[in-house]
């Protein structure tokens, strides 16, 4: 026999006991149940129907709202009690507050249309404006509980169509106001050329007829169109002449200046005056957020807070931000899921180095020729980035010696120089009697000469020649010859480089005798020599200005740089500078002694990074942009400053010559120092005659053959000393033979 009830058998039928039916237990229960409830509602009817006519009279029709989260909440919790998934309360809270928000924006929703009863009309007080305002603001805060990422996507999709509307619309403005300006000017016009011109009358017959008045001419630009100037001292010619009187009557009768001794000094008339070119802010904006964006991408971290715009470069300040260090943190929530979490353990600045090394990397960013980066600024705890500008501006000498920083070192020295503006537009200017001497230097056409015109012009306008005293050296013949008029110079411009030679003896003899006298007054320098005398007694300034150094240096190398040395070293105190320019910054030329001797330099664009260590002791002249654009070294700076150089035109220097050429003085001898070289020379050459000369001249007797490895060995000296020996009696034979040649043929 089979069992009964197996997997895959058919049971039996279920036999119908007593308890089932209408008249079971179960049924009997809910029988009871739904009779109590019936005896209940009649019982308390009248209290119903009160209740009731309230929530209607307090919701209205929306009544179904608070039945339908009433029913909600019912089924949520038999799901929850069913599944025992109690945590879903308390986890939930934001869907249940935003389904509650949303009911309470239906109703205010149906109080618009007078079905929301009380409680609608509590929610948007008043079916206005403001009213939807209100409900819109309900709903937007329900929908941030109940999905607030879904929300803020929305919002912000929602704000980009705006943008792109409102863009759309700004755009088409434009376009319609360009379209009615534009056909208003044609309609201007139209109407201009349908205007009849005003008859011209004839001239009348038999009367004289008188040529019409030119139109009115165009004012002429400050600078003249002058002669150029005579090379040397001859006769003034009348065409020279002519155009003195005219300078002279334009920038001196119009406009007088204080009479010093007979002298009357020129006006800053005479000088033009360039305006400044604007570089545009949104231009620096952009640059700036440009670099920003750069540095970020190289992961560094930095801010640009300053911006200094200049004639040729602009200086962004970036403020280097921070390096942070995070460690990972592994955290379990309360229902066991694992999340990572950075905690900041330290943080440092971001290292300068780590900026400067990426000045090519700005360069490529920025689409420039060469950026220079300084590294910090000095007295800013910033870190400078210097980016030439699209359009490079002027410098006119006459702004910078306007500027307050110029007029302030005048009040105190009269030999100032305007230099030119810093990257950020400050004017820059020095003091020639504290430097004390100056050395220039960089590659063809970057701005030497110009520099040296700008020096010698503001020493010009300030000082008489009774105050200063000029004596120039020009080997290449064409700069500073210009300046041959000036009343200024001890002698005309020397060209030739044995005359250089003698001219740098001279002053050697002359900061001797200057010694001399200070000496005998008992006073320290020259101002307080000139202090102690009269004013036709006092001892003016001397300058020495010297073109091209490089050529004296190939002529004599040892006499020049033994006195170029000698008078930066001792000449300061007896009113004697030196202004050296060169453009051959080179160890042979640039020797140690005489940088030693120049601790104020000015280095214009050069080739290499050598030439700007040789010349600054440091590199970045290679990455300047020429035309001006420099690095000056003072005295009291670790770092060279960048400058954009003063321009001065020939024009203005024309002018300011034939001002000072006019005033020649009728009973004051022409400087002639001829003499006083030729007997300068030969003083020198007497002393430093060898003393070992003689011993020579017997070994000359005693041997038909000499050569400098001989008298080397036989003297025991050096190959230097052994070549001049050498040198000197050649020199001496060479004048032997001279001498019996023309004995001969006389």
């Amino acid at each position: 026999m089979p069992r009964q009830g197996g997997r895959g058998e058919a049971r039996p039928a279920r036999v119908p006991t007593r308890r089932d039916g209408l008249f079971s237990i179960k049924g009997f229960r809910i029988f009871l149940l739904l009779l109590i409830i019936f005896i209940l509602i009649v019982y308390f009817w009248l209290k119903l129907t009160a209740v009731w006519n309230n929530l209607v009279a307090l919701f209205g029709q929306g009544l179904i709202v608070p039945a339908l989260d009433i029913l909600l909440f019912a089924i949520f919790l038999f799901f929850v009690f069913k599944r025992r998934q109690f945590s879903l309360i308390y986890r939930r809270w934001n869907l249940w507050l935003g389904i509650l928000i949303f009911s309470v924006a239906g109703l205010g929703l149906m109080a618009f249309f007078g079905q929301g009863g009380t409680m609608g009309m509590v929610v948007i007080r008043q079916a206005d404006t403001l009213g939807v305002l209100r409900l819109v603001a309900i709903v937007i805060i329900g929908a941030l509980l109940v999905s607030p990422r879904a929300t803020i996507t929305f919002f912000g999709a929602v704000a980009l169509v705006l943008r792109v509307v409102i863009r759309g619309v700004w755009f088409l403005a434009r376009g319609l106001w360009w379209l009615v300006t534009q056909a208003a000017q044609m309609a201007r016009r139209l109407f201009a050329a349908r205007r009849t011109p005003a008859p011209v009358q004839p001239p009348q017959v038999g009367a004289e007829t008188e040529p019409s008045p030119p139109p009115p001419a165009r004012p002429e630009p400050r600078p003249m169109k002058t002669p150029p100037v005579q090379t040397t001292l001859t006769a003034p010619r009348p065409d020279l002449e002519r155009t003195t009187r005219e300078v002279w009557k334009k920038y001196t009768e119009a406009q007088p200046r204080a009479d010093v001794a007979g002298w009357q000094l020129p006006s800053l008339d005479i000088l033009d005056q360039t305006p400044e070119t604007q570089v545009g802010e949104a231009e620096n904006v952009r640059r700036a957020r440009m670099i920003e964006e750069a540095l970020a991408s190289y992961g560094v971290e930095g801010k640009i807070v300053q911006i200094n715009v200049g004639p040729t470069v602009t200086q962004f300040g970036v403020e280097p931000g921070w390096d942070r260090k995070y460690k990972e943190l592994k955290e379990r929530d309360r229902d066991g899921n694992v999340r990572i979490k950075q905690e900041e353990i330290s943080r440092t600045r971001v290292k300068v180095e780590r900026i400067t090394a990426l000045s090519n990397d700005l360069a490529l960013a920025l689409a420039a020729p060469s950026i220079r980066i300084e590294a910090p600024v000095p007295g800013k705890s910033i870190v400078g980035i210097e980016v030439p500008n699209t359009t490079f501006g002027l410098v006119s000498l006459r702004g910078v010696i306007e500027s307050t920083p110029f007029q302030k070192l005048k009040a105190r020295s009269s030999l100032a120089l305007a230099l030119g503006k810093g990257a950020g537009g400050e004017s820059a200017a020095a003091d020639l009697a504290r430097m004390p001497h100056l050395l220039i230097a960089g590659a063809t056409n970057s701005g030497k000469t110009v520099c040296l015109n700008a020096v010698i012009s503001c020493l010009l306008l300030y000082n008489t020649p009774d105050d200063l005293r000029f004596i120039m050296i020009d080997p290449k013949r064409v700069e500073l010859v210009n300046y041959n008029a000036i009343p200024h110079l001890v002698t005309p411009v020397i060209v030739e480089s044995d005359r250089a030679v003698k001219a740098l003896r001279w002053l050697l003899q002359e900061m001797e005798s200057r010694y001399q006298k200070f000496a005998s007054a008992g006073a320290r320098n020259i101002d307080g020599f000139n202090k102690s005398q009269p004013p036709d007694k006092k001892m003016p300034y001397l300058v020495l200005v010297i073109d091209e150094l490089a050529d004296l240096i190939m002529v004599s190398f040892e006499e020049v740089e033994r006195n170029l040395c000698r008078l930066a070293q001792m000449a300061r105190a007896t009113g004697i500078h030196l202004v050296v320019a060169t453009q051959r910054p080179s160890v042979d030329v640039v020797t140690g002694l005489i940088k030693a001797n120049f601790p104020t330099r000015i280095s214009f664009a050069v080739t290499s990074q050598v030439d700007s260590r040789t010349i600054l002791d440091t590199v970045g002249a290679e990455k300047l942009l020429g035309k001006g654009d420099m690095l000056y070294m003072p005295t009291d700076a670790s770092k060279p400053k960048r400058l954009q150089g003063c321009f001065v035109s020939d024009p203005e220097i024309e002018r300011l010559v034939h001002f000072w050429g006019s005033q020649q003085k009728a009973g004051a001898p022409a400087a002639n120092l001829e003499e006083a070289m030729t007997a300068a020379v030969a003083k020198g050459a007497a002393a430093d005659e060898d003393p070992m000369m003689e011993e020579v001249r017997s070994l000359a007797r005693e041997h038909k053959h000499l050569s400098t490895s001989f008298v080397q060995r036989r003297l025991r000296v050096g190959y230097p000393r052994a070549a001049r020996l050498m040198e000197l009696l050649e020199a001496e034979r060479g004048a032997g033979r001279q001498q019996e040649t023309e004995g001969d043929k006389a």
